[in-house]
């Protein structure tokens, strides 16, 4: 038996730009995984359009499924951010999706579903991000992310850029729109023509459709689970994330890089975007799911944690089966090692502390759930940074 597991991207998710793979890194370890399991995989990174309505981002999931299944395959779904999403909305039964695919035929050969940081309950900076001048600051932080995960570093005239129009992200009081722009283009004009243009195909689809963002909104995730119903038989888990708050400690961490004070000077704001209005979150999570957030992270989280994009209680849903501290994109394997072949770099700069031998314990947690025929139990959250020091 063969096992076939589908990778969905997170907004803005750039899954169709060449060798920038988003999941690149968790497709190599989850073959090793399932290779020292004596497992056969194969593994799909689901190409979608990045700020689309869930229904058509979950239609297209669906797809995919139907056009690569063969008989005999067992069928897992792994969902970044809000890929789950996607996920949870394609696996609910008699859900209507905008596709010729046979919804219910292929929504019943998904065996599991993992998600990894994906906001379940919603996240204030989407809404952030849903504003005009949001959105145009969401393009910019996408474009400097493919940028350092491409390059390894910013240029000081951009990492100057960034933090001058960043500044007062903060406090949500506005972002330096001209800055933006003259950033947007001086990191652009530095890749290929052909990468240019995959660029340019990626923002249109976004200009064509961005519903996504306000349905990622935590007044419109209450809805959407208040509706999103379980599929008999489909084995749910989920991998949490908690980056460190920015703070002294943190901004002396840094160091002198100039380009890590800018990156540090987002995530600052972001964090403290996505520390909003999240107390009742806690309140939902059952004691199991308390009990691999206290082995995971050393204690249960404040109201106020989160990864930088997602609030960590928003990410519950079902079986916890890592809780590490890393940002948003860390447990993908865009953290900084640049011993590691081939090197590995951070999307910001933000103390989590997160590790390749981090990494690999989570996707070797996460590969043991898909390959055992029941759930491997929440006391598998991995050790070692995951706990506070």
């Amino acid at each position: 038996m063969r096992h076939r597991v589908y990778l969905v991207p997170g907004f803005f998710g750039f899954a169709n730009l060449g060798d920038l793979a988003y999941f690149g890194h968790v497709r190599d370890e989850l073959r090793r995984a399932f290779a020292a399991r004596g497992a056969a995989l194969e593994v799909h990174a689901v190409v979608t359009w990045p700020t689309a309505s869930l229904r058509r981002r979950a239609a297209r999931l669906l797809e995919t499924i139907g056009e690569t299944v063969q008989a005999g395959d067992i069928v897992h779904v792994i969902g970044h951010s809000s890929g789950g999403l996607d996920a949870r909305l394609a696996l609910t039964p008699a859900v209507s999706l905008p596709t010729g695919a046979d919804v219910e035929a292929v929504a019943a050969r998904v065996r599991s579903l993992v998600t990894v940081a994906t906001p379940h309950r919603g996240t204030p900076v989407a809404a952030f991000f849903a504003g005009l001048m949001g959105q145009k600051a969401l393009q910019v932080l996408s474009l400097a992310t493919m940028y350092v995960l491409r390059f390894g570093r910013l240029p000081l005239g951009a990492v100057l850029r960034l933090g001058a129009a960043f500044a007062w992200l903060d406090g949500q009081v506005g972002v330096n729109s001209l800055l933006l722009d003259q950033l947007f283009e001086q990191l652009l004009g530095d890749f290929s023509r052909d990468r240019r243009d995959a660029i340019a195909r990626l923002l249109a689809d976004v200009e064509r459709d961005r519903a996504l963002l306000p349905q990622l909104a935590p007044e419109a995730m209450d809805v959407f689970d208040a509706l999103v119903r379980e599929r008999a038989g489909l084995r749910r888990a989920c991998v949490v994330t908690q980056a460190s708050p920015p703070g002294v400690i943190s901004q002396l961490g840094v160091g002198l890089d100039p380009s890590a004070h800018a990156t540090h000077l987002v995530y600052q704001g972001l964090y403290r975007i996505a520390a909003q209005g999240q107390a009742d979150l806690a309140g939902r999570a059952d004691e199991g799911q308390r009990d691999a957030l206290r082995r995971g992270l050393g204690a249960l989280p404040g109201p106020e944690a989160n990864d930088g994009v997602v609030p960590t209680w928003s990410q519950l849903d079902g079986e916890v089966l890592a809780a590490v501290r890393a940002d948003h994109l860390d447990v993908l394997g865009h953290y900084r090692d640049p011993q590691a072949v081939p090197p590995r770099y951070d999307w910001l700069t933000t103390g989590s502390g997160f590790d390749t031998p981090t990494f690999r314990r989570v996707w070797d947690v996460v590969a043991g759930f898909l390959v055992s025929e029941q759930p491997s139990g929440a006391g598998d959250s991995p050790p070692g940074p995951s706990t506070p020091r």
